[in-house]
């Protein structure tokens, strides 16, 4: 039977609805875009207006429903759960994939009140500097508000600089920072266009530097725990066993095109990635060399099978259930320190 696009609303914005729920009256929309995973309402299950279809086109249901839930459950959450720890989480779509899978944040929420921010395709750019004043350094008014209340900062901004797409263009980033293949296949440096991934990572490293600046700027949280990350090494696709066909993504959407327009081997495409996550992870650790308080959470291997990854570049519900574990793990020794928990 049908139901009304508002009584769908509804169910979409009550926290109690489990996400499976939502699948009922919702199709992702295949091959979508990237970290932007959107969703589109089954006309056979939701009676919709010509103004009902306007507002739904313009409302993003994906990120809008993860993200209205997750602010209800936080709140639900302050009120039963007031002996856990506060966090506020702002990132990209390893912080917030909509609906389909539990990603780090939806683990996390077991164990902490977590206010989240995260949207499936936000950028550096746009959280930091960007044009959408709404969006821009959000994470500032969120830490303002709740500074008295906040335990920690959880922050993942470098995903479609470094192993994803350009959020403008949708052209994967490796297209730029990869050459084409020289013939060996144990050259990793030869294969990255310096210039050009270095330009990105002192975006970032500015990027970073600036959120922190942000914080620390503001004398109640002068001493709290910001947590930053650097992802974890990926699999190309088509990687040997690869049976990975996401509905939300190409299967080579992000890595195996540009690898592949580069003639450059698997093999060594991952070799590759891991070589530009590794250099990003230098990057964090020379911030958190000059701020005790900013702890890096290394996620490298993680994910150590093909089958923790539903694409490229982002974990199953169980692969980030790994990824969320470590970030647990050093949120819990930051309250120690801190003498927060025993």
């Amino acid at each position: 039977m049908k139901i009304t696009y508002d009584e769908f609303l509804k169910i979409a914005r009550d926290p109690s609805v489990p996400e499976e729920q939502l699948l009922k009256y919702c199709d992702v929309v295949e091959h979508s875009g990237a970290f932007d995973i959107q969703f589109k309402i089954k006309p056979d299950m939701v009676q919709m207006t010509e103004a009902d279809q306007e507002f739904e086109n313009a409302l993003q249901i994906g990120n809008w429903a993860s993200r209205i839930r997750r602010y209800w459950r936080f709140k639900d959450a302050l009120r039963d759960h007031p002996e856990r720890p506060m966090l506020i989480s702002e990132g990209d779509s390893w912080f917030q994939f909509p609906i389909l899978i539990d990603d780090v944040i939806d683990h996390l929420s077991a164990h902490f009140n977590i206010y989240s921010l995260d949207a499936a395709g936000d950028t550096a750019q746009n959280m930091v500097y960007g044009a959408n004043r709404a969006r821009r350094r959000e994470y500032l008014s969120a830490l303002l508000e709740y500074k008295d209340q906040v335990f920690g900062f959880l922050f993942s901004a470098a995903g479609n600089d470094v192993i994803g797409e350009d959020p403008d263009t949708g052209v994967a980033v490796l297209f730029d920072v990869l050459r084409d293949f020289n013939g060996d296949i144990t050259d990793v440096e030869g294969h990255i266009d310096r210039v050009v991934f270095d330009e990105k990572l002192a975006f970032l490293k500015g990027a970073y530097e600036r959120v922190i600046s942000d914080i620390r700027g503001v004398a109640e949280l002068q001493e709290m725990p910001v947590f930053v990350h650097g992802y974890d090494y990926v699999f190309p696709f088509r990687w040997e066993g690869d049976t990975r066909d996401p509905l939300h993504a190409a299967q080579d959407e992000w890595l195996g095109e540009p690898l592949s327009d580069r003639n450059i081997p698997s093999v060594l495409g991952r070799k590759i990635i891991s070589a530009m996550l590794d250099e990003l992870y230098a990057m964090l650790d020379g911030l958190a060399a000059s701020d005790d308080n900013v702890i890096v959470v290394d996620c490298r291997g993680a994910m150590p099978n093909l089958t923790d990854w539903v694409d490229e570049i982002h974990g199953t519900s169980d692969g980030f259930a790994k990824v969320a574990s470590r970030f647990k793990a050093a949120i819990d020794q930051a309250l120690v320190v801190q003498g927060a928990m025993t």
